[in-house]
């Protein structure tokens, strides 16, 4: 047993030895990489610093006269419009995609037609405003979501267009001003005779309906103030009598019921005053995702990869043409 003792050792000593030759020859063999790559960019310093700043003068040309720029318009779609101004939107971009700027500035009114480049509406996702107030949403969204997940059903078309706010979105390659882009887009949204009749019916009914709340408010402020006059008047004995009347309370109950709905209809009547109305507008946010203003420091360095990927190929060019005479030879 003991006199296999030295053999291990020497096998260990002998592995040892390749592991530290290994470990050696990849740091030469770095080295070697490293200080080819530096003689390559030494030597060609000149052709790479040329290219270097043709890349650049070409990306800071591209950036100064490719730009583009996002605007949004947070709307709410009055009267039941929504599947109308969804498909108002989807008739523009149409008309992008097809360059018909004739449309785009005599039927919409679009002063600058060029600059438009896309548009496009989604939802804004607000679960407890499309509940609030309506019971038959929330019984909607109980119902449905015992079926499947309530994200996927909250996000989903139907359901979605039913939300109160949505973003119109659009972009242009040059900057906008609000009465030469965002105006005529609006009373393109509005142009609707069919919506504008059922706007001014609704409001009529809104105002009937609140003419004939403050004529009932009237009455029973009427009521109180002969109840009142009544209490002044009457034995103490029988004001208990007074203070446990039911019916009393009840139309104290009614008052404030009415006086909190002629707030809401207040309320109400401020974002019924279009069909699609604009709540919110932001234009001229410039757009700086993906390439956009970047190309000053992608063509440079695309230029000198392109360089070196060429070198590259002519040096193994030549070395494997080398190799293929000596074989021959």
């Amino acid at each position: 047993m003991s006199a296999n003792v030295p053999d291990n050792q020497d096998n260990q000593e002998i592995d040892l030895m390749l592991i530290s030759k290994k470990i050696s020859n990849v740091f030469q063999d770095f080295n070697t990489f490293l200080f080819r790559c530096i003689r390559f960019f030494v030597k060609n310093a000149i052709v790479i610093l040329i290219l270097f700043a043709v890349g650049l003068g070409i990306g800071l040309f591209i950036d100064s006269n490719k730009k583009t720029y996002n605007h949004e318009i947070i709307v709410t779609p009055n009267f039941g419009s929504t599947d109308y101004l969804y498909s108002k939107i989807n008739l523009l971009q149409s008309k992008i995609n097809e360059g018909d700027t004739t449309f785009l500035k005599e039927v919409v009114g679009i002063k600058r037609p060029k600059t438009i480049s896309k548009i496009a509406i989604k939802p804004i996702t607000d679960v407890y405003k499309f509940i609030e107030n309506k019971p038959e949403n929330f019984e909607l969204i109980k119902l449905m979501a015992e079926d499947g997940d309530v994200k996927k059903i909250m996000e989903d078309n139907l359901t979605s267009k039913n939300y109160n706010f949505h973003t119109v979105s659009f972009s242009t390659n040059k900057l906008i001003i609000d009465e030469e882009m965002v105006q005529p887009l609006l009373r393109f949204f509005n142009d609707s005779k069919y919506y504008k009749t059922l706007q001014k019916e609704i409001l009529n009914n809104i105002q009937v309906k609140m003419s004939q709340n403050d004529t009932i408010i009237s009455q029973i402020n009427g009521v109180l103030s002969g109840f009142s006059s009544e209490v002044k008047g009457t034995k103490s004995d029988k004001l208990v009598y007074y203070n446990e009347n039911t019916q009393l309370n009840d139309v104290i109950k009614t008052k404030d019921a009415l006086i909190n709905e002629q707030g809401n209809h207040r309320v109400e009547l401020v974002g019924l005053d279009k069909v699609v109305k604009d709540n919110s507008t932001t234009i001229n946010i410039k757009n700086t995702k993906s390439t956009n203003g970047k190309m000053k420091f992608i063509f440079p360095v695309l230029f000198v990869l392109i360089f070196i990927l060429i070198r590259f190929f002519i040096a193994f060019y030549k070395k494997q043409s080398l190799k293929e005479q000596h074989v021959k030879a």
